[in-house]
């Protein structure tokens, strides 16, 4: 058996709705050629000219929990 890996993946999205979209297909996707993501190792970032808007909150997509920076 053998790992491999993927690194340095950047996903934009208009609004939180759509990172969600996007993080939910590429788990899909990863689970289909037999790879994981890493949890521990990914963050999101979500931008506004509101800096209150949104919170502080984690992004949880398939009971994987991802942490907002």
């Amino acid at each position: 058996m053998y790992a491999s890996y993927a690194d340095e993946l950047n996903m934009l999205g208009g609004n939180i709705h759509t990172v969600e979209e996007n993080a939910e297909a590429l788990i899909v996707s990863c689970k289909e050629i037999g790879l994981e993501v890493n949890a521990a190792k990914t963050k999101y970032m979500a931008m506004s000219q509101d800096h209150s808007a949104g919170g502080i909150r984690n992004l949880k997509i398939d009971n994987i929990s991802f942490e907002r920076v």
